[in-house]
């Protein structure tokens, strides 16, 4: 019958994650180094030029050439392993760092964020930079993805027994977002588990996968469940305190 799969060959293909994460890292390789060349092209063509509106339009075309640059070396990124170079670092002064980045970076939202911190002494031993680049995508999803009316409140803790993280002697901090949405029907099983399923343009399924990836790489948990009765989206993330704490 025409257009039936040959036999033996119904089963979707199944490519090994490791082996599509190469095929992206080397594409991705190959289209920056012809970017570049193009972009070395443009810049001999800036020289030449001497109408001002032509050299005007050869430096948006530069300005095209280096963000489609950037978001296949960002696409990259996002798809491989996270590697982190953790230091002692203080919580309190973790989530101070993360309220001015949120207010940075997000800053038209920034206002509608309610920030419980309890004061702490607690070190964590993290890479700033990196587990920053994960809470900034959760806070970017929130706002992004079917938001309801409503503060989000952001919680820093060091957990007790009925947080329901709890280890023994207390020894995690613990970060909570809270996201209202009246509608939510995603399944929060596979949490992060999940890259490629939801794609848009500028967006391609791979920040909330990368997340987990940090947040993991430091020795934490990601974890989120829906709270239908106070239409709230929980994500929970745990972190181990520093070593040296006793």
């Amino acid at each position: 019958m025409e257009g039936a799969a040959p036999e033996g060959r119904s089963d979707p293909l199944n490519v090994p994650w490791p082996d599509l994460v190469r095929f992206v890292r080397q594409l991705s390789h190959d289209l920056r180094n012809q970017l570049n060349a193009a972009d070395l092209t443009a810049a001999y063509v800036n020289e030449l030029a001497t109408d001002s509106e032509l050299k005007s339009e050869v430096k948006r075309l530069r300005e095209t050439i280096s963000a489609a640059a950037t978001t296949l070396q960002k696409l990259s990124a996002a798809m491989g392993q996270a590697r982190i170079a953790p230091m002692s670092y203080g919580a309190a002064e973790f989530m101070e760092d993360l309220r001015k980045k949120i207010a940075t970076d997000l800053p038209e939202q920034s206002a509608d964020i309610r920030w419980e911190i309890e004061p702490s002494d607690a070190t964590l031993d993290i890479d700033p930079q990196l587990l920053l680049q994960a809470l900034v995508e959760l806070f970017s999803n929130a706002f992004r993805h079917g938001r309801a009316k409503g503060m989000l409140i952001a919680t820093g803790k060091i957990d007790s027994p009925q947080d329901g993280f709890a280890v023994a002697n207390n020894q995690r901090f613990v970060f909570t977002l809270r996201e209202p949405k009246t509608r939510f029907k995603l399944p929060t099983d596979n949490w992060g588990r999940e890259p490629l399923r939801h794609i848009a343009p500028g967006h391609y399924g791979l920040g909330l996968s990368r997340v987990r990836a940090i947040i993991e790489a430091h020795g934490g948990e990601l974890r989120a469940h829906y709270e239908p009765g106070e239409s709230v989206l929980l994500t929970t993330i745990t972190l181990p305190l520093s070593a040296a704490v006793g």
